[in-house]
């Protein structure tokens, strides 16, 4: 089973470092303080420019929580547009309602707009009560993806959520770990869980996970 290494950069360098350490997939944001938001459209050419993996652009407008006003609507349909325009592979978003649920309609709109990029529903999930029916709004939306400890806090401590998440998606969308995944966590969150991606920002992490077969076939 080959791992698939999607690493956070939040600027131009990291971005390039990630790519030539091995990374599979880039997932880009500005401002890490706040947890991530839409990088510039300068930084985003730039690197769609010089990496050859896929990269992926958070679409967020602001730090805080994941509600979303009718203008920051309208900005984030708008740097979709300039993502696809820019030969980006996907969007990361996570719009929720007053209730802390999924805003399905919301997120659905985003989703078709983006298309044929593909679209990974962030840890904002992690904020929803009821990981089950999120789930079900996030796959019902048309997400690919979705990145989530398990809870608010860390892939460890959110392992089992994670892993009855994965047998509930049923292969109709991928469960994704992230949050505080480490060089010596990653093989008990992989093994523990099932999951065939993994999500972190740093680099280290990248290859220091091979299944038993694999490893095998190196002998």
């Amino acid at each position: 089973m080959k791992i698939i290494y999607e690493i956070a950069c939040f600027d131009y360098e990291s971005a390039v470092k990630a790519a030539a350490a091995g990374a599979d997939r880039i997932e880009l944001c500005s401002d890490k303080s706040s947890g991530g938001v839409t990088p510039s459209l300068g930084t985003i050419e730039k690197i769609r420019g010089e990496i050859k993996i896929d990269l992926n652009v958070i679409i967020r407008t602001r730090g805080g929580d994941f509600r979303c006003s009718d203008s920051e609507f309208e900005i984030m349909k708008r740097d979709i547009v300039h993502c696809r325009n820019a030969g980006v592979n996907g969007i990361v978003l996570g719009i929720l309602n007053d209730l802390g649920q999924i805003d399905v309609q919301r997120n659905l709109k985003l989703v078709e707009l983006a298309r044929p990029m593909s679209a990974t529903f962030h840890r904002a999930f992690d904020m929803s009560p009821e990981p089950e029916k999120s789930l079900e709004d996030v796959i019902g939306c048309g997400f690919a993806r979705l990145l989530t400890s398990g809870c608010p806090g860390n892939a460890v401590d959110g392992i089992s959520v994670i892993k009855n998440l994965v047998k509930r998606s049923e292969r109709r969308i991928i469960v994704m770990p992230g949050g505080n995944m480490r060089k010596d966590n990653i093989r008990h969150i992989v093994d523990a869980t099932g999951v065939g991606e993994v999500h972190s920002s740093s680099v280290n992490i990248i290859g220091c996970y091979e299944s038993p077969a694999k490893f095998c076939t190196k002998l």
